[in-house]
């Protein structure tokens, strides 16, 4: 593995012999006269590696030890020291150096080093990408989503959680734009400090700012203690502020000064209080047109809004119903212990139809009560909600019933296999229960009728 690294000593003719040395093994050399450049450099550039005498003029190699690990703790030491000065190699060892070598050096010997450190390094960073992932994965796996829409709003999602930013989640009620914001935090550097969550609608002015900010004794009727107020709990962590539409415009410059200056101010006190917490807002409402009518304010609009998670009302993304319903029909079987297997066609059929106005959560409300309601193996038409019903129309589902004859075997397969992918929103798994076949059936069955996904359902709903 070859790497970019820095070389520290002011002993410029071993500086010289070195960066050749180096340079002639296939890494980028960059040097450093003193303990001072090479902590300016450390602080600008991302090294592989330094290789740093210990006695120097200026800085010594213990301090810009010290420093640089503060800068950069993962990054691998080599310190460089003469015989008589051993005590201060085990003295950098102590402070974090990746290994020492003693003067004059042996080339061979600082090959062996160099290529062990920086395999080393190479197995932390591939380590630590594995164990991101595998975080990532597992914070979002409640989010159901298989639609090109969903994946595109999860990936940025994923994305943003790594960073500091704050995130405006928008997106219908129902939507899930809560289950966003924990997933956020828990694949965060954060995670491992509090994530508060506030609704802004269910609390008046006075109570939202002591529950944010917390208030002295006395401060209020009411007050015959002193509270830390949520800022100071989630302190290192997120603050997640549901319907932050509803803020009204007097607590909302309070909330842009905690922001921008990071600190708060008590209810009832007049001294100011550092804290780090990242802002995790949602609404249902388009504060763009809040701003223009003046109900919302324009710099915290802009304050949190650094990035926007739109959420995709399920109306949009009907492809996910089949693979949501499954899930929560798991869920309320052994919620009521019952042993359902599915559901029938027209049940499934009838649920992709429907527009779903409040959305996933309005789904995971028909299932179970699907569920309780349900006598025999499979979820039926009958069971679903009457306005899941009324508005279903299964003659347009099934039209190709009344008209098979005439028509090959090869042509009516053809033809159930275009209508059951359609039905299920090209979810195969879903397809391959309703026509009683394994999914690797369907799929050799789709190859030999030259059938496609994107050539059966329309652009958006694969």
């Amino acid at each position: 593995m070859k790497g970019r690294i820095l070389i520290v000593d002011d002993d410029l003719g071993h500086l010289t012999m070195l960066n050749t040395v180096l340079g002639s093994l296939g890494h980028t050399v960059e040097k450093a006269t003193d303990g001072g450049q090479a902590i300016a450099s450390a602080k600008e550039n991302p090294y592989d590696l330094i290789l740093m005498d210990v006695r120097m003029s200026s800085i010594d190699g213990i301090e810009a030890l010290q420093q640089i690990k503060e800068i950069n703790p993962s990054i691998p030491i080599i310190i460089m020291t003469a015989y008589s000065s051993v005590d201060k190699a085990v003295e950098a060892m102590k402070l974090g150096a990746y290994d020492y070598l003693t003067k004059p050096l042996n080339f061979e010997e600082l090959k062996i080093i160099i290529d062990r450190a920086m395999s080393h390094l190479k197995l932390s960073i591939e380590n630590k990408i594995l164990k991101e992932k595998l975080l990532s994965a597992s914070s979002f796996s409640d989010i159901i989503g298989s639609s090109r829409a969903m994946e595109r709003v999860m990936e940025t999602a994923k994305i943003t959680a790594k960073s500091d930013a704050n995130i405006l989640i928008t997106g219908e009620s129902g939507t899930g734009k809560e289950l966003f914001a924990k997933a956020i935090h828990k694949t965060s550097y954060r995670r491992d400090h509090m994530l508060v969550v506030v609704n802004c609608a269910a609390l008046t002015e006075t109570l939202l700012e002591s529950e944010l900010f917390g208030h002295e004794k006395g401060a209020f009727t009411g007050a015959d203690k002193r509270r830390d107020g949520l800022f100071r709990q989630a302190d290192k962590g997120s603050v997640f502020l549901d319907e932050i539409g509803e803020m009204p415009l007097s607590m909302q410059v309070k909330l842009l000064r905690a922001i921008q200056e990071k600190e708060i101010q008590s209810v009832g006190s007049d001294n100011p209080i550092k804290v780090n917490v990242r802002i995790i807002a949602a609404t249902n409402r388009n504060l763009g047109k809040e701003v223009i009518k003046k109900a919302f304010r324009e710099d915290l609009f802009y304050r949190l809004n650094v990035v926007n998670i739109e959420i995709p009302p399920l109306r949009h993304r009907t492809g996910d119903v089949p693979i949501l319903s499954q899930k929560f029909l798991k869920k309320y079987t052994r919620k009521n212990r019952k042993a359902l297997k599915g559901f029938t066609p027209m049940a499934m059929d009838a649920l992709t139809k429907y527009q779903w106005p409040g959305n996933v959560r309005e789904l995971e409300n028909a299932i179970e009560r699907a569920v309780i309601l349900s006598m025999g193996q499979y979820v039926s038409e009958k069971d679903l909600p009457i306005n899941v019903m009324k508005e279903y129309r299964p003659e347009a589902s099934f039209k190709t019933q009344l008209s098979l004859g005439g028509k090959s075997l090869d042509e009516i397969e053809s033809l159930a296999l275009v209508e059951t992918l359609k039905q299920t929103k090209g979810n195969k798994s879903e397809a391959s229960k309703i026509l009683n076949i394994t999914r690797t059936t369907l799929n050799n069955k789709m190859k030999r009728h030259h059938l496609s996904l994107d050539r059966i359902l329309p652009t958006g709903e694969i």
